[in-house]
């Protein structure tokens, strides 16, 4: 009888990191919960367990650690361990398009075939974010099981038993077995000992109420995946480990590890079950919702879409169109797609987008790109925005502030305006402000968005221009009207012309005062970049004298050219004005998290009734 009353333990770990980690992350994660997981578990051949690492955590394991790579082998031809698969860059599965979900999946089932000689037969999700059209997906291409929270199984109207049994989801006639994951077991081990832990739940389980269905021969499943169990903060890892797999083997009169194939094989029968759209992670999270309230999410997302758009278009080269899109999986990640600071970070959103614009590159015809401007709604809001396509320069525009919210250098697959955003959405370039003249440089260094705040300036860059001329081969033209005379400012128009020629952008300014009296002011076009850091090994500025002399600037300057040294990509942009100008250089920051750097050039203007002012920029790139 008390062989018969041991509930059934899936023992698992999972880590991941995305593309752009550092190599100091690696080795941690590493050092710090695989190794030690792995190398203990080793010891203790009669407890069962699954791993699910991640392909990009594999591949530089196998370029860095191979020898972790001959234990794992070791333990998988014992039977003693079955390895998950899953998307090979950790994707948010239900916010990519179908053929990349099956894309991931299937390169990271080759991929453990071949190191490990087994396919796996079960797939891991990513933050067990479900829709259940995932179950149609998963079975198709062969895998036989999946992981879901216990809570995700009370959504699914689960009582009683019912949440520590397995159960089968099904869309259009494709089923997939779905094991139930016990976060709250994997929080209790992580401040307990796995002793205590395991008997207090014996004795809950006992106590439960009979399932609905006769499953005495499966008996009751938990499953965890703990990150962390209880220790002392001086214990090495390997230590806590050890002691973990040395209790959970005196456990044999509570619990019984075991693999999920095994189950799957000798059980069937399982309840069948309707999963709400949800997720293990905090708030019942939906992807969905977090691109639209996360803009720097946003961004990601459509930039990925639209390279699958450009992918899909190109013919007759499948080596070629293969390597875009696996380049274009790398910017995928769930990382970038979850609660937490991942998409804020400046080195995993600037891998991301640097690897879209890789698959882009390589889904272009080998001919030479013909420069054009095509209207594109590429955020999805209903409103189409200018790109501008060269060989060398991405360059696009929206209405809102007819400002340039994406820049892209081609040959060093840089985005300069990754920049994050702010309360009014993403930082662009040439984003126009008038501020009052009475307004001293020193003070721009500090929120400029105070100035409209205390009704010391108007953000021009927050209101809709008008788009007046385009011309294919690289001409936009756009104006902001002017308005009542009681607003701040409103009666100032602004013309605004950009002329885009291959490693160059021209951008024209006309200013004219419509109303009856003389207007003063500083005319500030901010622009915003984002480079890897703040320090002078990422990013140095320099103003250019009429001697051609550079003159290492920190935060003020008076110039009429700029010239900003990109030290890691090895570019230099030169930004230079018909007018000599004041200003600054701010950099901006979320959650402390660098994203941008703002250059805040300020021209003093003073404007009659119907006259005019003119300015012309230019920006050049070169490496």
């Amino acid at each position: 009888m008390k062989e018969e009353r041991k509930f059934s333990l899936i023992l698992g770990s999972h880590a991941h990191l995305p593309s752009g980690s550092s190599e100091a992350e690696f080795e941690f994660l590493y050092k710090n919960r695989m190794r030690p997981f792995v190398s203990g578990l080793s010891r203790y051949s009669n407890i069962n367990a699954v791993l699910h690492y991640s392909g990009v955590l594999l591949y530089w394991i196998e370029r860095t650690h191979p020898e972790f790579f001959m234990l794992i082998e070791d333990m998988v031809a014992r039977k003693q361990i079955e390895i998950l698969g899953g998307g090979f860059y950790e994707p948010m599965f239900t916010l990519i398009p179908l053929q990349d979900k099956i894309g991931q999946i299937e390169l990271m089932t080759t991929y453990l075939r071949k190191q490990f000689g087994k396919r796996p037969q079960g797939c891991w999700i990513p933050g067990m974010v479900w829709e259940q059209n995932l179950a149609n997906t998963l079975s198709s291409i062969d895998m036989n099981y999946t992981f879901l929270s216990q809570e995700q199984f009370k959504l699914a109207g689960m009582k009683d038993d019912d949440i520590f049994i397995p159960c089968i989801a099904e869309d259009k006639g494709k089923v997939i077995t779905i094991f139930p994951v016990n976060n709250s077991v994997e929080k209790d081990l992580s401040e307990k000992s796995c002793s205590f832990v395991f008997n207090e739940l014996k004795k809950k389980l006992d106590g439960k109420h009979k399932s609905s269905i006769n499953h005495a021969l499966c008996g009751k499943v938990i499953s965890v995946f703990p990150e962390k169990v209880s220790s002392s903060p001086e214990e090495p890892p390997d230590t806590v480990w050890n002691r973990f797999f040395e209790e959970i083997s005196l456990l044999e009169g509570v619990l019984e590890t075991t693999l999920p194939s095994k189950i799957f094989k000798n059980f069937k029968g399982f309840k069948k079950a309707n999963f709400p759209n949800s997720s293990s992670l905090e708030n019942n999270f939906s992807p969905r919702n977090f691109i639209i309230d996360h803009e720097d999410a946003n961004s990601l997302y459509s930039k990925m879409i639209f390279t699958n758009v450009l992918i899909n278009q190109l013919k007759g080269d499948k080596v070629r169109k293969y390597h875009a899109k696996e380049e274009m999986w790398k910017a995928q990640d769930s990382f970038l797609f979850s609660p937490g600071d991942g998409y804020l970070r400046n080195d995993i959103r600037k891998a991301a987008f640097s690897s879209l614009l890789r698959a882009e590159c390589l889904s272009r015809e080998k001919s030479k790109t013909i420069s054009s401007i095509i209207q594109y709604d590429l955020d999805f809001d209903g409103i189409k925005e200018y790109l501008f396509q060269d060989n060398r320069l991405n360059c696009y525009i929206m209405q809102k502030g007819a400002a340039i919210f994406e820049l892209d250098y081609l040959p060093k697959v840089w985005n300069y305006l990754d920049c994050g955003t702010n309360e009014f959405g993403r930082r662009t370039a040439f984003a126009d402000i008038l501020v009052t003249s009475d307004t001293k440089i020193e003070e721009l260094i500090y929120d400029i968005n105070n100035f409209s705040r205390n009704g010391k300036g108007r953000l021009c860059f927050n209101e809709t221009y008008e788009a007046i001329t385009q011309e294919r081969k690289g001409k936009l033209c756009f104006i902001l009207p002017a308005t009542a005379e009681n607003i701040l400012f409103g009666c100032i128009e602004i013309s605004k012309c950009f002329l885009l020629r291959k490693d160059n952008i021209t951008v024209s300014y006309v200013l004219r005062n419509t109303g009856k009296d003389i207007h003063n002011f500083l005319f500030i076009p901010k622009i915003n970049f984002s480079f890897t850091g703040i320090n002078d090994k990422s990013v140095r500025f320099y103003s250019v004298e009429n001697t051609d002399k550079n003159i290492a600037m920190d935060k003020l300057f008076n110039a009429s050219n700029l010239k900003i040294h990109d030290v890691i990509n090895e570019v230099q942009i030169i930004l230079s004005s018909t007018n000599d100008f004041s200003g600054c250089i701010v950099h901006a920051f979320n959650n402390s998290i660098y994203q941008a750097t703002r250059i805040l050039p300020a021209f003093t203007v003073s404007l009659e009734p119907e006259e005019i002012w003119n300015n012309e920029f230019s920006l050049k790139f070169t490496h």
